[in-house]
C-alpha cells in the first residue's frame, strides 16, 4: 500500500490545482461507516447490511450502489464423480431452487444485486439471457427425494471467500430448508482462490470473478475443460468453445458462444447467485464521487474527476 500513495503523492504534485487525495485502509464495516458519519472520510466502500441501512437514514450520507461485473455463483465441484450427490443433475436443480435469492438481495445489498441467473455479466459482449433464476422450495425438496434423497442429505463443506461469508451463511441457510446440509468454510482470500485453481476443493464453491473481458474469457476460465477454475468439461460443450476460438463472422460466434452459455445452464454446471451491487457511502462534502463513472466498476474513478463541493 506504500508504494501506491507514494504513486498518489507524486501524480498529486504534478496537479497542484488538485486536492490530495489519501486512501486508507479500514478493513471492518462498521469502523468505515463510523470514520463517514464524522466525517473523518469522505467516501466509504462496502457497506452492507444493516449498515446499509443505517447509512441510507443518516443525514447528509448517501448510499452509491453500483452494480459491477462480478457474478456470484455455486460450483458443483464433484458434478463429474457418478458416487458424488452432485452427478444427478436433479440435485444441482434442485440447489438452485432453494436458494432465496430475493430475500438474500435484500437482506445484503438491499436488493441493488441484479439476479441475472448467469455466471457472465450481463454487460459483456456475447452475453446470452437466460430464464429468471426461480425459488420454489417445494419443487427443490420434490427433486431431491426423486433423485433419491427425501429427508436431504450431509452436502459437505461449502468454500468461500471470507470476505462473503455472509452470503454464505445466507445461502447455507436456504439450503438447509430443503435438508441440504453444508459446514461453511470461509477463507482468507488469497488461500480461497489458490485452492480454488489448484482444484483443492470439493462439493460446493461460493465463486466469483471481477475481470473484464467478454462471454468467451469468461467461459475459457470458468467452463471449458482446461481452464484456471474448472474441475471438469463436458464434450459438447468443449467442442462448441473451440468452433467459436476460431470463428471470425461476430455473427456465427455469437450464436455459438450463445449455445454454450444454453448448455451450461441445461446442465446445471453453477447455481448462479447474482451480479453484485457494491454499496458505497458519500458523505456530504462530496460533489462528484466517481462512483459508476466506470460501468462495472465498484470504485471512484477516474481519480482526476472526484471532486469536493467548494465552501
Amino acid at each position: 500500500m506504500e508504494l501506491v500513495l507514494e504513486a498518489f503523492e507524486q501524480y498529486w504534485r504534478k496537479s497542484p490545482s488538485v486536492k490530495r487525495l489519501v486512501l486508507r485502509v479500514i478493513p471492518d464495516e462498521a469502523t468505515r461507516l463510523a470514520a463517514l458519519k464524522r466525517g473523518e472520510v469522505d467516501i466509504a466502500y462496502s457497506i452492507r447490511g444493516e449498515l446499509a441501512e443505517e447509512l441510507q437514514k443518516t443525514p447528509g450520507l448517501t448510499l452509491k450502489p453500483a452494480v459491477i461485473q462480478a457474478p456470484f455463483w455455486l460450483y458443483f465441484a464433484d458434478q463429474w464423480d457418478p458416487k458424488s450427490p452432485w452427478h444427478d443433475r436433479r440435485v444441482r436443480q434442485a440447489v438452485s431452487l432453494a436458494i432465496d435469492r430475493p430475500s438474500i438481495n435484500q437482506a445484503l445489498t438491499l436488493g441493488h444485486s441484479r439476479l441475472s441467473g448467469s455466471i457472465i455479466p450481463t454487460s459483456f459482449e456475447y452475453f446470452w439471457q437466460p430464464p429468471a433464476p426461480v425459488y420454489d422450495r417445494a419443487r427443490a425438496k420434490q427433486l431431491l427425494a426423486e433423485a433419491g434423497y427425501p429427508a436431504g442429505f450431509d452436502a459437505g463443506e461449502y468454500y468461500c471467500d471470507g470476505s462473503y461469508a455472509n452470503l454464505g451463511e445466507a445461502i447455507a441457510n436456504s439450503l438447509q430448508q430443503v435438508g441440504i446440509r453444508v459446514k461453511l468454510r470461509p477463507l482468507e482470500r488469497v488461500a480461497f482462490f489458490s485452492g480454488y485453481s489448484e482444484k483443492k476443493f470439493k462439493n460446493l464453491i461460493q465463486g466469483s470473478s471481477g475481470a473484464f473481458g467478454n462471454a468467451a474469457t469468461r467461459l475459457e476460465a470458468f467452463v471449458a475443460t482446461g481452464g484456471a477454475y474448472v474441475y471438469g468439461g463436458y464434450p459438447d460443450i468443449d467442442g462448441l468453445f473451440q468452433e467459436q476460438a476460431v470463428e471470425n463472422d461476430p455473427k456465427r460466434r455469437e450464436v455459438t458462444l450463445h449455445r454454450i452459455q444454453q448448455l451450461v445452464h441445461e446442465k446445471v454446471l453453477y447455481a448462479p447467485i447474482w451480479e453484485l451491487a457494491f454499496l458505497n457511502g458519500v458523505g456530504p462534502r462530496v460533489r462528484e464521487s466517481g462512483l459508476g463513472l466506470i460501468a462495472g466498476h465498484a470504485y471512484s474513478a477516474p481519480y482526476e474527476d472526484v471532486a469536493l463541493k467548494s465552501k
